[in-house]
């Protein structure tokens, strides 16, 4: 009486006289929710449920080998029919073997033959019974796995609004860290310049100005956490960066570590800031070294990750570069690994390290469009893996940068700044090297001096200024009225201005702050150079 049919309740019916299938089929003839199946082999009736999905078991009391009572002990003991209902027939009308049967685990008891109206009901009764236990179970199944994904989202929503209010408060800190670096270095080498300070007093000076550079690099890490570092994306190809960098990371790791790379052959491009893909490369580099204290093995290793890719498939979709950095080291606890992104969190003593190594990389590779996965087990090693989008294009060839000495020209510039001390160190400094200066502390007083005709030949200006006037509406006018002049922003902290996606346009140019005397100068006179020939006058 079964096909291939899908019935609400189905029937495994055992005995070892063929005749109790007859009658229990003529007792169900006519209930077409009902699907029956015989079998005489009580040994198998494990098997045999699971094969028909069954939901009521009716099975004779007194059969040879394996009786009622043991079949209903094999159900009882599998963990997948433990539940199922069993209905125990029966010629006998005896209360002592019907206490045994409810007590061994059967659900019910009929004196052959029964009713078949009777019996057809006690079967869609324990039936629909143990569907709807089932449906509860996997109802509550479904529930508890709901609320364990939902307690993961909801950390995970949390880690990341921690991460972004604490990247908005590292931006912030760090737009203002930069004017005052600006104001401390543009001072310091304004005095350099003018002279007249002895050998000892230089000496100091110097002293100091390192301390403004290794301050904006802490400010530039902050930056690049928060995801505000503007970034001069290019193609390259992550192969060409490890290799290059390969004798910088065995000066930096020592003879104790030793350094395998594994960069897969015809490795695609990405579009990524090559020197901060560079520094991070480096910042993970010395961590490692850190964790490797008594010598270990560093792996480099650069491959092109597919769509469908398994080693993507918890971050994200698409073709992508991976490069990892993975050490021997002591490796991280849970605990550690929760809060490594965050920036000051270390857990090596004091003044061995600032705790923004990873939370710059982390920064970096969000702001770059990619995803980063930390892996780490105490006593084994720490693996960092940077996934970088595919690009199409050809790498870039790179450009020589030649450090140009110190020197200035007879050029109009305006130097445009809302902040007085850094502007006033800035049209000092410029001045020093000979140019005639302007200055404006905001871009509707710069308007002003453009409408009134005064010649410029080249506008420096800041980019996050008050006024009504924005750095960008200066620099439509600046196109408009003055289309031979070069225009200079400075910023140190221009997210949402200049970049896109916190990426700079390629015809922007930007020097970020705080900048030195040697770096302005060279980046003014290069802009200089476009719009009059090589020959002019200069010192």
């Amino acid at each position: 009486m079964i096909d291939d049919k899908s019935y609400p309740c189905s029937v495994l019916l055992i005995d070892d006289e063929a005749f109790a299938q007859d009658f229990i089929s003529h007792c169900l003839e006519g209930c077409t929710d009902v699907a029956l199946r015989y079998a005489s082999q009580s040994e198998r009736v494990v098997e045999l449920a699971l094969e028909v999905d069954a939901t009521v078991v009716l099975v004779d009391l007194r059969m040879p080998g394996v009786d009622g009572f043991d079949v209903i002990r094999l159900l009882r003991q599998h963990r997948d029919t433990e539940h199922l209902p069993v209905i125990l027939l029966s010629s006998e009308e005896d209360a002592d073997i019907k206490a045994r049967a409810f007590a061994t685990g059967a659900n019910d008891y009929l004196v052959k033959w029964p009713d078949g109206r009777e019996l057809a009901a006690r079967v869609r009764y324990h039936s629909a019974a143990y569907i709807a236990r089932k449906q509860r179970d996997e109802a509550f199944v479904s529930l508890r796995r709901s609320q364990e994904e939902l307690a993961a989202s909801q950390s995970a929503l949390h880690q990341a609004q921690k991460m972004e209010a604490i990247g908005q408060l590292t931006g912030g800190v760090a737009h203002d860290f930069n004017n005052v670096l600006q104001i401390i270095g543009g001072n310091l080498q304004l005095l350099k310049l003018l002279g007249g300070v002895s050998e000892s007093a230089r000496t100091r000076i110097d002293i100091a100005l390192a301390g403004v550079e290794r301050g904006a690099k802490l400010s530039a890490h902050l930056l690049a956490f928060a995801r505000r570092q503007p970034l001069q994306a290019v193609v390259v190809n992550p192969g060409t960066v490890l290799r290059d960098m390969d004798e910088m990371m065995r000066r930096v790791l020592g003879p104790r570590a030793v350094i395998h790379t594994d960069i897969e052959e015809q490795l695609w491009s990405t579009t990524v800031d090559p020197s901060q893909l560079n520094n991070v490369i480096l910042n993970l580099a010395i961590n490692a070294r850190d964790a490797m204290a008594d010598g270990g093995t560093l792996t480099i290793r650069a491959a092109n990750v597919p769509l469908g890719s398994p080693a993507l498939s918890e971050l994200a979709s698409g073709d992508y570069v991976m490069v990892e950095v993975a050490d021997t080291g002591c490796g991280m606890p849970e605990a550690v690994m929760q809060r490594a992104f965050e920036p000051f969190f270390t857990t090596k003593p004091t003044g061995q390290g600032t705790g923004l190594g990873l939370s710059m990389a982390y920064g970096f590779v969000k702001q770059s469009g990619g995803e980063i996965q930390l892996k780490s087990e105490p006593g084994v090693g720490t693996s960092v893996k940077i996934f970088l989008q595919r690009s199409t294009s050809e790498p870039e060839d790179a450009e020589e940068h030649v450090q140009a000495p110190l020197f200035g020209g007879l050029e109009t510039i305006l130097v445009v700044e809302d902040e007085q001390d850094v502007r006033t160190s800035t049209v000092e400094l410029l001045s020093a090297l000979g140019y005639q200066v302007f200055e404006a502390e905001d871009a509707a007083h710069a308007v002003e001096l453009i409408d009134a005709g005064t010649k410029i030949d080249l506008v420096f200006s800041d980019v996050i200024m008050p006024g009504k006037l924005s750095s960008l509406e200066l620099s439509e006018v600046v196109r408009t009225k003055l289309p031979s002049a070069q225009l200079l922003f400075t910023s140190g902290y221009a997210e949402g201005v200049l970049a896109h996606e916190g990426k700079l346009d390629a015809k922007v140019n930007l020097l970020q702050k705080p900048y030195n005397a040697d770096v302005l100068s060279a980046r003014i006179r290069h802009l200089l150079r476009r719009r009059k020939p090589a020959g002019a006058t200069s010192h």
